[in-house]
């Protein structure tokens, strides 16, 4: 393992692809999805979720199960505290196709169990079926206590966007993306009081499934003293990790198994790792460009060059010594406001 001094001030990184930082994007983003999640890919202009279908809201368990699981477009708004079963799927219940999950105000809520977005598990199958689990938006929800994932997506699901939610206290991850998921966008959430975060591809020997794919913006999310796994990457590229704020944290972002990176504009404080390459199995790789570093351990780590970002969808980050201020401002729970894009 590389160790270095303890960086004792602010740190800034430049860029080292000659790419000059744009002027400040508002804080608080409303909508459309952007990142990954914005792209025209596999028969999908970009994610939706249930626009044009009914609106529905869910004040029990019952309901808000009902809702999620049929076939059709629907907006499901969330009332109050609703209680997701064990039962017999270890509590991970299903989402269908062309869906938005929204809380309403602040105290929307998913407690005891977790989300799960993608066809069963199935190794034999390697290309994107037909029937793939797709364009679901899940947005201002507190998900809680799980006692597996909060979210997993898996098994070819594609254009996802989970945005503006607070989560806590899974058993498991908090989102995981594996299994040849695609076109995902993870932006504005407050991750807290949670061990293993962010999973990026589940396994070293899963190859036939994922490379070429896991394509994942994570921006402008709080990881709120989150352990590790912020997020844990491989095979997946573009991944793009940007805008994002790191506060007491053991590791931020593991890049794997040739899985390549994009990590910018982002401040970590006090983060043991901020950013890696020497992990677990191969060797990944990463491009970093105008990060801020305080009272960390180690630098983070590059190795070889990453397929840009803006190769598939414009952005215009912030710079990262805002993040610090606009992060804890704008990300979780009731931080949407309409209007503002």
């Amino acid at each position: 393992m590389r160790t270095t001094p303890v960086l004792k001030r602010a740190l800034p990184v430049l860029a080292v692809l000659g790419a000059t930082v744009a002027a400040p994007a508002p804080a608080l983003a409303a909508g459309p999805a952007d990142g990954f999640a914005s792209v025209n890919a596999l028969g999908q202009n970009g994610t939706t979720g249930g626009a044009g279908g009914t609106t529905v809201t869910a004040t029990t368990t019952a309901q808000f199960l009902d809702y999620i699981a049929r076939p059709e477009p629907l907006t499901v708004q969330v009332r109050g505290t609703i209680a997701l079963p064990t039962g017999t799927t270890d509590g991970m219940h299903p989402v269908a196709s062309d869906k938005t999950i929204i809380g309403l105000g602040s105290d929307a809520r998913l407690s005891g169990g977790g989300l799960n977005i993608g066809l069963p598990v199935d190794d034999d199958v390697t290309t994107p079926p037909a029937n793939a689990v797709h364009n679901i938006i899940i947005r201002n929800l507190s998900i809680t206590g799980a006692t597996d994932d909060l979210i997993n997506v898996q098994m070819f699901s594609h254009h996802i966007w989970i945005d503006h939610n607070d989560f806590s206290n899974g058993d498991d991850g908090a989102v995981d993306i594996k299994r040849g998921s695609d076109f995902v966008t993870v932006s504005w959430n407050r991750f807290h009081d949670h061990d293993k975060t962010l999973l990026l591809g589940h396994d070293d020997d899963n190859a036939a499934q994922d490379v070429g794919r896991l394509r994942v913006t994570y921006h402008h999310n709080h990881f709120d003293g989150s352990d590790q796994r912020n997020p844990r990457v491989r095979f997946g590229e573009s991944v793009h990790v940007y805008n994002n704020y790191y506060r007491d944290n053991s590791y931020g972002v593991a890049s794997a198994m040739n899985a390549g990176v994009v990590l910018e504009g982002n401040y970590f404080h006090s983060v043991n790792n901020p950013g890696r390459v020497d992990f677990s199995g191969d060797l990944g790789r990463m491009v970093q460009r105008d990060n801020i570093l305080v009272d960390c351990n180690h630098a983070i780590e590059t190795r070889g060059t990453v397929v840009e970002p803006r190769t598939y969808y414009p952005y215009t980050p912030h710079r990262a010594a805002e993040v610090p201020t606009v992060v804890p401002a704008g990300a979780g729970v009731g931080k949407i406001r309409e209007g503002r894009s």
